[in-house]
């Protein structure tokens, strides 16, 4: 048995911003069956504190972590080990996980992650009598410490760890000036340690300190080397190229599935999908969209930025209109952007409708009511939404980009005549690529049975965590083997 300690922000069902809480949530029991216990380490945020019950169970104690008192708390995520940073100074506070209310990052990031880190380093090094650990799974930016403060500590060689990259946008920098408050020894900052043009990346300390490094795709893997996608640090991921790989993120097909998702108006699966018919009709009237059987719904579920290429959506829907196509979008993001959205929606009043916010449930009934969901992201890590989208027959219209060009396969004729294809591709995030992605989505629409094949094909391929779980646990043993 492998015991792993996953050091992440955020993890399902306990707190959640994004895809990366999807992942850390979902590995534990994905490697289970692979000789691997995982135990997963969050920050005590109070979501998270309140699980524990009243009298929860104390393993260690800081005086003083970073300047403030902690505690390592025990509970459980699922059927599986959870730690848990109790130290209020730092977590306890009104707001998101990242920022306040308003949407600011809290200036004290640098101090709540980097002591995170350290009380990571602290567990996987033995703080705690009879907890022990074989290797380190550390995830994104706001882990990235961990292995920068394993690696410079003078108590003994490092445990064999793995980073996981789920975005590489997001890299924590912070000015040198803090770097006395981090506690990390003088040769910490350098080019191959934590320094980065000048000041501090949390992820670059946990890029130049990690055995290995993935992301989640391979294609995104091959693509954060080049400038375009490496966002300043392609030049460290060149350099450790051969230590790079990526795995694609799995879902979790019990809550992703349209046959027994109690979220839906009418259950059904690939070889019923008459019974899709009335999720469809439920959800025309859900956004107050005509009714129309020879117009293809659009849906997006996304926030709503520039790297997801809505701004290049925006300005092409009234071409989605014009080509006889509706659209329901789910999400919230840049202000310009919502009220663009509201906009078209006042142009063109039963063709388009938009929900401002996230809810859970609605996602559910659009990918099941949709026709075809919009990914037109200008990067994409791996990315959920298609995945959803292939297991709900809602076939995704995506760019050639990361995880959407591993996951999704084109219905140019060949694929088409082979009987693989499930969705639509395009290159390059621009008004007439994506014009031309919308055209070529309603005319396989109209045509029956090419629509029918594009979603059995997606709704028959496997993207459970059967052979992610297995490909993270075999890169584990090729660590801990040779450690």
């Amino acid at each position: 048995m492998t015991n792993v300690l996953s050091v992440a922000s955020e993890a399902v069902p306990l707190v959640k911003t994004g895809g990366l809480a999807d992942v850390v949530g979902a590995l534990p029991e994905a490697l289970a069956p692979h000789g691997v216990a995982m135990t997963t380490l969050l920050p005590g945020y109070p979501a998270v504190t309140a699980t524990l019950g009243k009298k929860p169970k104390v393993l260690h104690k800081w005086e003083s972590l970073l300047g403030e008192p902690a505690r390592l708390l025990a509970g459980k995520i699922g059927a599986h080990p959870l730690l848990v940073l109790d130290a209020p100074g730092l977590y306890a506070r009104e707001g998101g996980l990242y920022g306040d209310a308003t949407g600011r990052d809290w200036a004290d990031n640098w101090k709540r992650f980097a002591a995170f880190g350290r009380a990571a380093a602290d567990v996987a090094g033995g703080v705690v009598k009879g907890l022990g650990f074989d290797l380190i799974h550390a995830h994104d930016w706001q882990a990235g410490m961990t292995l920068a403060y394993q690696r410079f500590s003078p108590a003994g060689p490092p445990l064999p760890s793995v980073i996981t990259i789920h975005n590489m946008a997001f890299q924590g920098h912070y000015g040198a000036d803090l770097f006395p408050a981090l506690g990390l020894p003088p040769q910490a900052m350098a080019i191959d340690g934590i320094e980065y043009h000048g000041g501090i990346s949390f992820l670059k300390a946990g890029l130049a300190s990690a055995s290995r490094i993935t992301t989640v795709s391979p294609t995104y893997a091959r693509e954060i080397r080049e400038p375009g996608f490496g966002m300043g640090l392609e030049g460290l991921i060149r350099a450790r190229e051969s230590e790079v790989s990526g795995i694609v993120n799995g879902i979790d097909a019990a809550v992703w599935n349209p046959a027994s998702d109690p979220a839906l108006k009418a259950a059904y699966s690939g070889k019923a999908l008459a019974k899709r018919a009335a999720n469809s009709r439920a959800l025309e009237a859900e956004f107050g969209l005509e009714k129309n059987g020879d117009s293809p719904l659009f849906i997006v579920i996304s926030r709503l930025t520039w790297q997801k290429g809505m701004d290049v959506l925006l300005e092409a829907a009234d071409h989605l209109v014009g080509i006889g196509g509706r659209l329901a979008l789910l999400g919230s993001g840049d202000a310009a952007l919502e009220s663009g959205f509201h906009a078209a929606a006042a142009r063109h009043p039963g063709r388009i409708a938009v929900r401002i916010g996230y809810d859970e449930a609605l996602s559910h009934r659009m990918l099941a009511g949709g026709d075809a969901i919009l990914v037109p992201s200008r990067f994409e890590p791996c990315g959920l939404t298609q995945l959803y989208g292939l297991a709900y027959g809602c076939v995704p219209v995506v760019s050639r980009t990361g995880g959407l060009a591993d996951t999704v396969i084109d219905a140019n004729l060949a694929a088409r005549q082979a009987g693989v294809a499930t969705g639509v591709q395009f290159d390059g995030v621009r008004y007439q690529t994506l014009a031309d992605a919308l055209t070529r989505t309603v005319h396989l629409f109209r045509d029956p049975a090419a629509w029918r094949s594009l979603q059995r094909a997606g709704m028959g391929a496997d993207f459970s965590w059967r052979g992610s779980g297995g490909a993270y646990a075999d890169l584990y043993k090729s660590l801990t083997v040779t450690a």
